[in-house]
């Protein structure tokens, strides 16, 4: 499996604040919907169906802006291994100008569907998801 996820986003017109750019909380949702797609993408199916993700903690550095019908690139992947129930998730979103408009760190906790429960992030979730 691949440790990195790359995607492209273009921004919409809802996507825009009154400034002109791309508002602070779709980079949010952005991230979460990149993450999303990657853990998707590279988890073993009974892991789709065992567990959740949830967000504890997002840390956003914003360097530019991306304006209206601007496509990003987004890339995301987790560096290091897990920290019992949680590990983090860098991202990217770089410009048409090649340059890093945003990059982020979320910290994202394991739940059990069934039990509703934070647990310690199984080692073969894990493996499919850092570098080799």
């Amino acid at each position: 499996m691949s440790s990195t996820y790359t995607t492209q986003i273009t921004a919409g017109s809802e996507h825009i604040d009154m400034l002109g750019h791309v508002n602070n909380a779709v980079w949010v949702r952005w991230m979460e919907q990149v993450a999303t797609e990657h853990w998707t993408r590279d988890a073993a199916p009974e892991h789709l169906d065992a567990y959740v993700w949830v967000v504890t903690r997002h840390e956003i550095d914003y360097r530019g802006n991306v304006r209206e019908g601007e496509t990003v690139t987004a890339r995301t992947w987790i560096p290091e291994g897990p920290r019992g129930a949680r590990f983090d998730r860098h991202m990217e979103f770089i410009g048409p100008d090649g340059k890093v408009k945003v990059s982020a760190r979320s910290t994202w906790a394991i739940i059990d569907r069934t039990s509703g429960r934070i647990l310690r992030v199984p080692a073969e979730v894990a493996a499919r998801f850092l570098p080799d």
